[in-house]
Order: structure tokens, then sequence, then C-alpha cells
């Protein structure tokens, strides 16, 4: 088993995801935003990492309504309109924090991902240089014409297998069916290096990395075209390297950078990925389907480029934000820190570490058992759980109580609107 603690999926599109690591876990990275400590800011601040999102936006519209220069809550109030898809509102916040603050990276990384997930890619560049991020800078300024192009409708392709992660053919480049996985953790679609070099792929960036102790080169450029069943993606990002390293997850991944651009599914019960297009009316359709299923909406929001979240629950801890690591390998149902384990008085097992991975270093876990998780209407009890010693806030910036990882979502099905920001979960196969 293979935890991911997010340090490898910012910092480039390729990196660990690239040599075929995608797997399970929660633990996100030290850092985040700067808080503000007192006043206003510090109630905002609060607000925000307590994920009060909402609240915390317009406690920040009061600060810039009586100091409009303050460069934090500008850059806040961004961040809080782009981890919604918001983006004319996150736009007119970064773009303000950046003209404040030119070499903010923080602001800069915002605006970049903002538009990024526009598809506006030249718009970009800038700011991912700004950001110090020269592997997208320079990946994204490599592009010509219209990315992500989107060919047909509706897609249903069904998994090969389960397990150990759940796995869909695909075609690169008009080439052969190969078998791919899908992991929310990662970014951009990540290829082996035979698959690479089958689809004549050619290197816009490279860099040496270490991950697992061992060297690795990186590599990241333009695939012409990915067949998904019945839809077709033309001019896309894609990431892969010189060595597979961690668990054979057949030829690639697929990341969260490809599900955005579609009203996604990911049918466990069903055994199936079913990706539409981003109509209002496929929309109604999947959320009438949703409710008459029983499942509720949740929120959704997508944080760092790719990281998703919604809320849930952990034993008695009543609804917090959570991340939602769809896909990818692993037992274990959900993964919290020690400290939130310890917290809630789950049962957790010291005797028995499990040494793992996270972000290519090693990291110990212990089993733990909480007597009920929850999404929504979904909920599992007392099932096998891990608990690790990351922190509760990572670079993300606020608290993150657990993430609900492969096994959660074996009885159901999961439909991601990007469009609404609604996340539904449903018990049983898809319409």
């Amino acid at each position: 088993m293979v935890a991911d603690d997010g340090k490898w999926d910012r910092r480039s599109v390729l990196r660990a995801a690239a040599v075929m690591t995608g797997t399970a876990a929660t633990a996100p990275l030290l850092g985040g935003p700067a808080m503000a400590q007192d006043g206003r800011g510090g109630v905002a601040d609060a607000l925000f990492k307590a994920g009060n999102f909402e609240q915390a936006g317009r406690a920040y519209e009061e600060i810039l309504r009586s100091d409009p220069k303050n460069v934090h809550a500008a850059r806040q109030r961004g961040y809080v309109g782009l981890l919604a898809n918001r983006f004319p509102d996150a736009e007119k916040y970064l773009t303000t924090a950046v003209a404040l603050a030119p070499d903010d990276k923080e602001a800069n990384q915002f605006l970049a991902d903002c538009y990024t997930r526009q598809d506006k890619f030249s718009r970009a560049v800038p700011h991912w240089k700004a950001a110090g991020e020269d592997t997208y800078a320079k990946l994204f300024a490599a592009f010509r014409g219209e990315p992500y192009q989107i060919h047909g409708d509706f897609a249903r392709l069904p998994w090969k297998h389960v397990d150990p992660a759940p796995a869909v053919e695909i075609s690169l480049n008009g080439g052969p069916l190969r078998q791919f996985s899908f992991y929310t953790r990662v970014a951009s679609l990540n290829v082996s290096a035979e698959a690479a070099a089958e689809a004549g792929l050619r290197a816009v960036t490279q860099q040496k990395i270490e991950y697992m102790g061992k060297t690795i080169w990186s590599f990241s450029g333009v695939l012409d075209s990915l067949r998904l069943g019945g839809i077709e993606l033309r001019n896309i990002p894609v990431g892969w390297s010189d060595t597979r390293v961690g668990p054979n997850l057949g030829d690639g991944l697929i990341g969260t950078w490809i599900f955005y651009h579609f009203l996604t599914t990911v049918d466990y019960a069903g055994r199936s990925l079913i990706l539409r297009r981003r109509t209002p009316e496929a929309a109604g359709q999947a959320r009438a389907a949703a409710l008459r299923a029983g499942a509720e909406p949740l929120p959704l929001w997508l944080a760092h480029e790719h990281l998703l979240f919604s809320t849930g629950s952990v034993a008695d801890s009543g609804p917090r934000v959570v991340a939602l690591n769809i896909g990818g390998t692993g037992e274990m149902v959900t993964g919290m820190p020690g400290e939130t384990a310890k917290r809630l008085g789950v049962r957790t097992d010291y005797d028995r570490p499990v040494e793992t991975w996270a972000g290519g270093k090693p990291l110990i876990t212990y089993p733990c058992y909480p007597k009920e998780v929850r999404l929504g209407n979904a909920a599992a009890t007392d099932v096998y759980c891990y608990a690790n010693n990351q922190p509760a806030i990572g670079r993300e910036g606020f608290d993150v109580l657990a993430h609900f990882s492969h096994c959660f979502f074996k009885p159901y099905n999961i439909t991601l609107d990007f469009t609404d920001m609604n996340a539904y979960i449903a018990r049983g196969k898809a319409d």
C-alpha cells in the first residue's frame, strides 16, 4: 500500500504520478496561506481554516471595503471563489491581489490555476512563472490551438477489474487499447514510458527527481488524441517518466484535469466510468437520478489544481471538510491524522504499524476503527481505516478531517458536477 501526502502532485504535472504510483492517502503538505492573526483578518482566517468558506468570503470582503489594498484579504477572497469554480469572482480578487503584490507567489499560483481550469493556458503561463512553477509555465506555453477539445457527448467505460485499482481501456494517438487506472490525487493524464514511446510523445519539459529512494527523470508534453470510449479529447497535457516506481497500475493514470472537463460519474457499484459533456441538460438528468436514488447534494470544492473536497463526518465529528480520493488503491475506507483519531476517541491499534510511503518518503500508519464514517447519506460502520502522524491542516490552508478512499466507494456511484460544484453519492449502480 502506498500513501500520497500531496507533496508531489502540484509541483509538476508528472512527478510521482508519472511513475505509476498513484495510490491512496490523505496527508497534505505543511504550510498554506499565511494567516492574519488579529482583528477582522483573524476572524476571516479562522472561518476559512474551519471550512466555512462562504462566511470567510464575506468576512474578507468586509476587510477590503475598509482596506482595499489588503493583499491577504484579496488573495483569500479570490481563493474562496476558486474553490467553487466561480471564475469571474476568483479572477476579480486574484487580479487585484497580483496588482497589489506582483511577486506574491500564492496569488499568482491561484490566478494561474484559475486560468488553467478554463483552458486559458496562454494567460496562465506568466502567473505560473511568477509562482515559481517553471515546469507548468513551460508546458502550457507549448500549446498551440485550443486545448482539451472534446469530440463526442457520452462515454461509458467498463472496468476491467476493481482491485488493486479500477482499470479502464483507453487509446493514445489512435494506438491500441491500453489499461489505465484513475485517481483524483493526481492532475494530468500520466502514462508509462512504453505507452509514451508508442504514442510518439515528445518531451516539452524534463527534470530529475528523487522518489522512493530512486533517481528518475520525469517528462511532460502534449498529447494529440485521447480516446475514452465514445469520447475523444485532443490537445491535452500528459506526463511520463523513465522508471516505474511503486505498484503497477497498468499503463497510466487518468487525473482530475480530465474529469473536471466532464460531468463525471465514478460508478463503483456498476463497475464503470461515465463521462458526459457538461451541459445543463446532462447536469439536470444526473441530479434527478441522484435524488431518486436518495443522494443529497454535497458541496464540491477543488483546491490546488486538482484536489477534491466535500463535507463528511467521522464518529461524532459532525460535518467537516473531507478529501475525496476517488480511484487509486488501498484497502482502507478512510484515512485521518492521528490527532483526529485521538480527539474523536477512535480505536487505534498502535501495536500493528503499517510501513508505507507518502510522497516518495517512508510513512508509518496505524489501523483504526471508527464507529462510523459518512458522506451525506452514504455511510460505513466499524470498518478498517488508518491514522498517521500527518497534520490536519496542510497547504490548502483549511482543516481536513479525513480522506475517503477507494474502498469506501465500492457500494456506491459518485457523480461530480464541476459546473454547479456538487457531488452526489448514491447506493447501487448509476442510471
